[in-house]
């Protein structure tokens, strides 16, 4: 397995605080099957990206951790403009290994709504967007149709290993399921910050997808896709996302029902004969949800 969206470098965010801790990560992971870690120190407000640091103390461990477990090095990218601003300067400077895939996260006190200009402009610069753990963002949750918009904009999605079996709430665990579901989840990750309050234990996911959706889905998620994002290789075909460009709603336990998601959800045929929609829709008019 390969681990993504790991903060391992200790001293450098909120992740790993020494060391030890760092090690004792690693050794964890490995433990459980993972042969290679992303690191993935936050660039945000909170922990700007030090890179000469950062790039020093990721060499420390790839040294210490050889023969334990291979490491790469991306960045925890949050969407601000500073952040915006250097990454279109510097083509690929934040991505894993620099070869163009970029984890991407969002502010809790932005707007997603706003954020389309962004995306556009960094995928401009060659980025492939990855958006992390929209499970647990509040404003995916009160508006869930933003992650088919982002998909639908080229997005790849990465879920956090434990939301899938309720580590951060039932809300967060049925999202996590219903976008399993679908087929509108492209990675799993640990999102791992400590190896006790947010340990990197990846296998007991890989074991709950491959058990809920069979193995081919669980290699796919945990082996094959992060494999191509670290190689920065071409994105490989993927099962067809479910209702994505039907523009299905979400359904889930603790989705909310506004008047928007009723109006999106599919009618029952009787409401479809009293609109006098009975006729079949077309590709075009499907594809646009019109």
């Amino acid at each position: 397995m390969i681990d993504i969206h790991h903060h391992l470098i200790y001293g450098v965010d909120d992740g790993a605080a020494n060391l030890e801790s760092s090690l004792q990560m690693a050794q964890e992971a490995a433990d459980e099957g993972v042969t290679r870690i992303v690191c993935t120190p936050h660039s945000s407000g909170m922990f700007p990206y030090e890179a000469s640091l950062i790039e020093e103390r990721f060499a420390e461990l790839r040294e210490r951790l050889t023969g334990i477990v291979e490491l790469s090095l991306a960045c925890d990218f949050q969407l601000m403009a500073d952040n915006i601003l250097d990454a279109v300067s510097h083509p690929l400077r934040y991505s894993i290994d620099g070869k163009g895939y970029l984890l991407l996260e969002f502010p809790n006190f932005v707007n997603p709504l706003s954020l389309s200009e962004s995306l556009f402009r960094l995928q401009s610069a060659g980025y492939t967007l990855i958006i992390t753990h929209p499970e647990r963002y509040p404003a995916v949750l009160h508006k869930p149709d933003l992650v088919g918009e982002w998909m639908r904009a080229g997005c790849l999605i990465q879920v956090t290993a434990g939301s899938l079996y309720g580590r951060f709430g039932k809300r967060e665990e049925a999202l996590a399921n219903e976008l399993l579901e679908r087929n509108w989840i492209h990675f799993v990750a640990t999102d791992a910050h400590h190896p006790i309050k947010r340990p990197p234990h990846l296998k007991q996911a890989y074991d709950y997808v491959a058990k809920r959706s069979g193995k081919e889905t669980a290699r796919r998620l945990f082996v094959t896709n992060p494999q191509v994002a670290v190689d920065g290789g071409a994105w490989p075909e993927q099962p067809t996302p479910k209702g994505l460009w039907e523009h299905e709603a979400l359904r889930f336990v603790g989705a909310p029902e506004t008047e928007q998601w009723r109006a999106r959800a599919p009618k029952d045929a009787t409401e479809e004969a009293e609109a006098g929609e009975t006729r079949p829709r077309g590709f075009w008019s499907r594809l646009f949800g019109r």
